[in-house]
């Protein structure tokens, strides 16, 4: 049963970089990507996706080997707003593809917060490309908490047009947080997506939940933005 709906309509017109610009080039072997969203899908969206409400500034640089090797930085967090804090996640991994059809991706990300050096984590990730369909998988070693996540993303097969992006993620706490009659020492959440353009806008409906409720939603510290199931609808425009 759904416990809240929420539909978000979004228009970015800030500035030119606030929607999916990239710049890129060729430095001898290697391929420099400068440019405001994440050029790597599984070092970035897999294992901490950007927190809804997060800054309009956000961005990074990718450097990529003929070889596969790559590494870079994105910040997907610039710490402007008195609400947010400076986050720089910096990669590095290995991508091959063995066909046009089969590929694999294997790295490293280490979460850098300067102003809260002692929240820094780092997580092994992984996955592979069949067909344009992507699964991976990430482990995440925090300093209190560890987080294991599986994530699917339908992107080369979209009946009627409609991606399916799916992730489960289990928590398991250091600390077991208290609550009324207890205490939580792990727990999970998942979410779908469903996303669409539909004349120039990108529409996305996404569901999350968690194995959390009522008074136990106080331990909740996963990556949905609410414990409780939610439903959410987002436009988002260009202007650019």
């Amino acid at each position: 049963m759904l416990k809240s709906c929420v539909i978000l309509f979004s228009v970015l017109a800030v500035c030119p970089l606030a929607h999916a610009q990239i710049f890129q080039r060729e430095l001898g072997d290697f391929d420099l990507k400068l440019g405001t969203t994440p050029s790597r899908s599984m070092a970035q969206g897999l294992v901490k996706p950007t927190a809804p409400g997060s800054d309009a500034f956000h961005g990074g640089l990718d450097l990529s080997h003929d070889s596969g090797l790559y590494f870079g930085q994105f910040s997907p967090n610039m710490g402007l707003s008195p609400a947010s804090t400076l986050e720089v996640d910096s990669y590095m991994g290995f991508k091959q593809p063995f066909d046009q059809t089969l590929g694999y991706e294997v790295g490293l990300i280490h979460y850098s917060y300067p102003k809260l050096s002692p929240l820094d984590s780092q997580a092994f990730y992984g996955g592979l490309n069949l067909l344009g369909n992507r699964f991976g998988v990430s482990f995440s070693h925090d300093p209190d908490r560890q987080d294991s996540t599986l994530f699917a993303d339908l992107g080369g097969t979209q009946p009627f047009g409609i991606g399916v992006s799916m992730k489960y993620t289990t928590h398991q706490l250091g600390t077991p947080t208290s609550v009324d009659g207890g205490a939580i020492s792990s727990f999970s959440d998942w979410s779908v997506q469903l996303s669409r353009a539909w004349k120039g806008v990108d529409l996305d409906l996404i569901y999350s939940d968690s194995s959390l409720s009522g008074g136990d939603c106080s331990a909740y510290s996963g990556h949905n933005s609410q414990c409780d199931g939610l439903l959410t609808l987002k436009a988002v425009r260009s202007f650019y």
